[in-house]
């Protein structure tokens, strides 16, 4: 079965009869065509990517077998209204959690037809990664660790975070990276304890240094985090870091296909709190990557879902000490025919940088 024959079945079990996405991932994922406009419209009998000039010649050439690119004469409006009436179309499948009101309004004035909510749907589908993806997601890690291998000789004192962050972007695209995952985060001294800390023009301050960045290839994300220490580590950021780092090494060893994201979750917060750290660690201990980097399945003290094979997820523990520093440590673990393996291989051993 292909991927529109999957969710032409998920369509009919909530009473949808066609499907239509602007968002750049649905229509990758379905399409097998990247672009930062168009419209994928799904329908009993039709997998369209519907694309202007800019983009037409290329894909025709990239999308898959069982989707076809077309360039309306007429109006993009007028093109899909016809084609929803072609169809018979009544109730028209939408991403409610990401389609403004708005856009919800104007659809259903242009084409007549209830929407109806397919986010969960679209969410369950691209959960579970083949083997294409798994490839595609294991191979951005592999640029984003070799990126980090780089950027560890490159590191400064004198380096301000900006330039830091700039570098490992850069090292990243010249391993063969189409972009990042996210915006890189970089952030010394005080500022690693803002687990989403952005990098300023300031120089590298002693204490941690976080660095949380990852990059996209074939149109899937990587996630990796590192902490390093400027200057000397002292008994109390020593303290902190192997506390995390034993604490990321629990939860990747006891990690198991059937166990949900919150059994995940407890193992390393438990151990956080144990060492005196309770309160300290206020995010989840990770999250499902693929086309977006923050995908289902959770794994957080609200995590449900029972882990099991195509899940990508991210363990990374932190600890983030007010105004004084915080530390995170991050890799992406797979789970693959029956098993569980860690993907990212990046030293995690106590760095000092001088």
């Amino acid at each position: 079965m292909t991927r529109t024959d999957i969710l032409r079945e998920k369509l009919a079990g909530i009473g949808a009869d066609a499907f239509i996405s602007g968002i750049p991932e649905t229509r990758m994922y379905f399409s097998g065509f990247h672009s930062t406009d168009g419209t994928l419209l799904v329908t009993a009998k039709e997998t369209l990517l519907i694309v202007d000039f800019r983009y037409i010649e290329a894909a025709e050439k990239g999308v898959f077998d069982w989707c076809s690119a077309v360039m309306p004469k007429e109006g993009l409006t007028g093109f899909i209204k016809a084609k929803l009436a072609e169809a018979g179309v009544k109730r028209l499948a939408v991403e409610e959690k990401t389609v403004s009101m708005a856009e919800a309004e104007r659809m259903k004035s242009a084409y007549g037809a209830e929407l109806v909510p397919a986010s969960d749907v679209i969410t369950a589908i691209c959960m579970r990664k083949d083997a294409g993806e798994l490839e595609n997601i294991k191979k951005a890690q592999e640029i984003t660790d070799g990126a980090f291998s780089r950027v560890l000789k490159l590191i400064r004192t004198d380096m301000t975070e900006l330039e830091l962050a700039a570098e490992i972007e850069y090292q990243m695209k010249l391993g063969g990276a189409s972009g990042t995952s996210f915006d890189t985060i970089c952030v010394s001294g005080p500022a690693s304890a803002l687990p989403h800390g952005v990098p300023s023009a300031v120089k590298l301050r002693p204490g941690f240094l976080t660095m949380d960045f990852g990059c996209k290839y074939n149109g899937y994300c990587s996630d990796m985090t590192r902490t390093v220490v400027v200057g000397k580590a002292d008994g109390d950021i020593k303290k902190v870091y192997n506390t995390v780092r034993t604490a990321q090494l629990m939860a990747i060893e006891a990690a198991r296909p059937g166990m949900t994201g919150a059994e995940l979750d407890k193992i390393a917060r438990d151990y956080i709190y144990s060492e005196g750290y309770e309160g300290c660690f206020g995010h989840g201990l990770g999250h499902g990557v693929g086309m977006y980097i923050h995908e289902d399945p959770r794994v957080s003290p609200a995590g449900k879902i029972a882990l099991g094979d195509g899940h990508v997820v991210t363990v990374e523990p932190g600890i983030y000490l007010k105004g004084r520093y915080g530390c995170r440590i991050e890799d992406m673990i797979v789970f693959e025919n029956g098993g569980v393996s860690d993907i990212t291989h990046s030293p995690k051993e106590l760095i000092e940088i001088f």
